[in-house]
């Protein structure tokens, strides 16, 4: 393997690592509850995925 021959500089190295963004996931509303969902998720709230239900939830009492 190759080994550096001297130390990276800080200001080197935090140069390379200026290009990352954290952002926010996008999210989008339920087609049946409205509420807020990650995309290409199970909705949480009423278990339906793409106008169809995917998963039994149990309605609370």
């Amino acid at each position: 393997m190759a080994h550096p021959k001297r130390k990276t500089s800080k200001q080197r190295r935090d140069k390379r690592r200026t290009h990352y963004k954290a952002v926010a996931p996008t999210t989008s509303n339920c087609s049946n509850c409205g509420a807020p969902v990650l995309y290409h998720r199970v909705c949480g709230e009423c278990g339906y995925y793409r106008g169809k239900q995917a998963i039994e939830k149990e309605i609370a009492l």
